[in-house]
């Protein structure tokens, strides 16, 4: 069993930045393909950043194209999220998933194999 454990959230004024770190422990298989999840109260959970399981290949959510970036340190098994010039529409709990398998490029909602506890990022204007 593979554990995903996220840290890093907090509160923030607009404009400002955090990191967010996803740390897998237990029995991992091989690079997963990661992705960063956010869900707002009464809204729908939304694939913010993903990373393949090389780290050659990203993607970003338009809303936060150019202000997030996403970066994984396999040796580590930790993936991150660095956040810059928060807005408070970015309010929201954040998870981290993964996506096992050979050579994965991509992950979505519904391919997710593993989940994050969630870590709660709060941007006040």
């Amino acid at each position: 069993q593979v554990q995903l454990v996220e840290s890093g959230g907090g509160s923030v004024q607009a404009g400002g930045s955090l990191r967010l770190s996803c740390a897998a422990s237990g029995r991992t298989f091989g690079s997963p393909a990661m992705g960063w999840f956010r869900q707002a109260p009464g809204k729908e959970r939304d694939l913010v950043a993903s990373i393949s399981w090389n780290g050659g290949t990203t993607y970003y959510a338009d809303s936060v194209k150019g202000r997030f970036t996403i970066s994984r340190d396999s040796a580590k098994n930790t993936v991150y999220l660095q956040m810059n010039s928060l807005k408070p529409e970015d309010t929201a709990v954040y998870y981290c998933a993964a996506r096992y398998g050979i050579g994965l490029v991509t992950i979505e909602l519904g391919t997710v194999d593993s989940w994050g506890q969630g870590t709660q990022v709060t941007v006040s204007s």
